[in-house]
């Protein structure tokens, strides 16, 4: 397969059956919008053009995808399918290769998928238009595809349009397409509005080109690949069929999810081998766990490096930035936010980590808290290697506590503490004996005298 390839992603919709200001192919699965998961799934092939054809709300759509080098062209009024389509006729003017059709609201189906699309409009038999085809568990009014034991499609038809025993087939039209560019605009040019709908349907270019002796093939893939989402119960539905995948290929791949049902990943979550996760753990975007590795209930991570042999939770929140590297440990609700654990060390509860480096074996106490921000702008502590942070301290940043050095409990840090030093910044205690029983005698006869009167 050398041909050059376009992709045209059709997403000008309103989506009005989601009841939100976000575009529909915004929503995310995973983490990331839809429309990105395909994106994505295309750059894979490497396309010469990756076209998006945009309506209601465009802004979005295009503040969204021109990033990843996809262009945009708008489809001002929706009048059907393959009305969207040919919004893309300009654009790929003396477009020699092949032409991809995607949705936009269809986002999971794969590159594999694609490519053999793409192959199967190459065969031997050079079929005009290659359709993906899927037999979903209800085929209820999806349109049907009538082919032969070779593939070849003898009709296409929509449900409302079906006879019964066409109606019985449960071989069912996605929507999605490859076609040769060549094909593909001189076919649109034919299609007409003449329906129930007024509206010019994309499919129809597949009897169009059978009336000129030039048939079509359809090929298969699972209805996963190719479930739409329409409302935010089906993306719902499309989230757990995603992370119900996710869940079982990382199993394969070596780790143990101890309740698989409770865990959620996200679009890039890399897991290692021998990783346990406990029940209700939630990955959010860039996350990376090493082999090794512990992550016991209730914890939520995000953006965060995670290296072989280390410990989080439970309870635990990693914020964007964290690194835990070998062998170190965060307990129960420990928060840490661009801050680096060393190796070995341990903050094992109640703490909070801020924009902080900690050294190789250092110990963080309960409740030490790193204060970087003064209401404008963020600082950073520096937490040498060895060192001891007694519990309920608090480290004013800018601050460097030196290798090796202690901080004694209830301290309130706002300099430097050298290494190997100890660091008190606390008020002197001051004990005054029989005071709280002669406090209690004089209060006790105070509450009586008003009881009395």
């Amino acid at each position: 397969m050398t041909s050059p390839i376009a992709a045209v992603i059709l997403a000008a919709g309103k989506g009005t059956r989601m009841k939100s200001d976000l575009h529909k192919v915004l929503h995310p699965i995973a983490g990331r919008p839809m429309l990105l998961h395909l994106i994505d799934s295309v750059a894979a092939l490497d396309p010469a053009r990756t076209i998006v054809v945009v309506g209601a709300g465009r802004e979005q759509v295009e503040k969204a995808v021109h990033p990843h080098g996809a262009e945009t062209v708008e489809q001002v009024e929706q009048l059907g399918t393959g009305h969207a389509v040919r919004q893309a006729e300009a654009p790929l003017a003396g477009c020699e290769g092949d032409v991809l059709i995607l949705y936009g609201d269809v986002p999971l189906v794969s590159t594999a998928t694609m490519r053999r699309m793409l192959e199967r409009l190459h065969g031997p038999d050079a079929p005009a238009a290659v359709v993906l085809g899927f037999r979903p568990a209800d085929p209820a009014a999806y349109g049907r595809v009538i082919a032969d034991g070779q593939g070849h499609i003898i009709k296409m038809v929509e449900f409302k349009d079906a006879t019964p025993d066409e109606r019985a087939e449960t071989l069912c039209n996605s929507g999605l397409m490859a076609v040769r560019a060549a094909d593909l605009f001189a076919l649109l040019a034919k299609v007409t509005n003449d329906n129930a709908a007024g509206e010019y349907y994309l499919p129809d270019i597949v009897m169009l080109a059978a009336a000129e002796g030039h048939p079509s093939a359809v090929i298969e893939t699972l209805a996963y690949e190719v479930t739409g989402v329409n409302s935010r119960g089906e993306l719902a539905a499309l989230e757990a069929e995603w992370q119900q995948a996710r869940r079982i290929r990382a199993m394969a791949d070596g780790a143990t999810l101890v309740a698989p049902e409770t865990v959620f990943f996200s679009h890039d979550t890399r897991v290692g081998r021998d990783v346990v996760i406990e029940p209700n753990v939630v990955f959010g975007p860039g996350v990376e766990i090493a082999d090794r590795v512990d992550i016991h209930a209730f914890s939520h991570l995000e953006g965060a490096i995670v290296m072989s042999g280390a410990s989080v939770g439970p309870y635990a929140r990693l914020r964007p930035g964290s690194v835990l590297e070998q062998g170190s440990k965060v307990g129960n609700f420990v928060e840490m936010k661009k801050a680096v654990l060393g190796p070995g060390a341990k903050a094992s509860h109640l703490t909070y980590l801020g924009d902080a480096k900690v050294g190789a074996g250092a110990n963080i106490g309960a409740g030490t808290i790193t204060c970087n921000y003064d209401g404008f702008l963020k600082y950073g502590t520096e937490i040498g290697h060895g060192a001891f942070i007694g519990s309920n301290s608090a480290l004013v940043a800018p601050v460097r506590i030196g290798d090796g050095a202690i901080v004694a409990a209830g301290s309130v840090v706002t300099k430097d503490v050298e290494a190997n030093a100890l660091g008190i910044a606390r008020a002197k205690q001051d004990v005054k004996p029989g005071w709280a029983r002669r406090f209690r005698e004089i209060m006790s006869a105070k509450k009586a005298d008003k009881a009395g009167k």
